[in-house]
């Protein structure tokens, strides 16, 4: 498709229309298999998504009306162009009140939330709250910060240890998972982190949750093998 420019951004209405072109209604069709919510899709994958946002460019009012607009391709885009100099905490809040499936909330975090100067505010303001996207975006916050937040000290994971055990009996699927990735990214950070983290998966597979259980047995799987092991006596 032949895409116009007005100025330096490609505009709203041309970004849909490209969307619209590259729509595949077989990939909406399955994407609830994976747990996607495909009310609102037009089953465009992120590689593609990707690409039409880095000749987009950031452009914070164009986030807004894609978020707006409200499918999940163009919400996933708007994480991508979005400023993160320009995000406030109640646009935080706002978006991660709409969140509907795993993948937008996993975008958000990813591309955008985990740059802001509210990342770990967020974190300990969303792990409590009940509404299963907004809880699960607290522990993708903590797996994804556990990677990109490279000049943090051990100190600022280890104060999130009792976060993943308070919550680590929540047994809705986009929930535990997420708790059970924030737990595993942070043990693969270096060997001090990864020996308190077995601890604390230690921790919590005493506790009489069959969630729990789960979480804890997924991650000292992965933290004690092999591969783990000796990529971290690398570092």
């Amino acid at each position: 498709m032949l895409i116009t420019f007005k100025g330096d951004f490609m505009e709203f209405k041309e970004i849909i229309k490209e969307l619209e072109s590259l729509s595949n209604p077989k990939d909406v069709e399955g994407m609830a298999r994976f747990g996607i919510n495909p009310k609102k899709a037009y089953g465009v994958r992120i590689p593609e998504l990707r690409r039409i946002a880095k000749e987009t460019g950031k452009n914070h009012e164009l986030a807004q009306k894609l978020w707006k607009h409200g499918y999940i391709e163009t919400r996933i885009m708007a994480s991508i162009i979005e400023d993160p100099k320009l995000v406030s905490e109640e646009q935080m809040e706002n978006w991660a009140s709409e969140f509907d499936s795993w993948d937008v909330c996993d975008q958000c975090c990813i591309n955008l939330f985990r740059k802001t100067p509210f990342a770990y505010k967020k974190i300990f303001e969303w792990n409590s709250r009940n509404e299963e996207f907004v809880k699960r975006a607290a522990f993708t916050l903590i797996a994804t910060l556990a990677v990109h937040d490279k000049k943090a000290n051990n100190s600022k994971f280890e104060e999130l240890f009792p976060l993943i055990i308070k919550e680590s009996n929540d047994d809705r699927n986009f929930v535990k998972k997420a708790v059970n990735w924030a737990l595993r990214q942070i043990g693969k950070r270096n060997n001090t982190l990864n020996e308190k983290a077995i601890g604390i998966a230690e921790e919590i597979q005493n506790q009489d949750s069959k969630t729990a259980k789960w979480i804890a047995n997924d991650a000292l799987r992965e933290l004690k093998s092999e591969k783990v092991q000796k990529r971290l006596n690398e570092i």
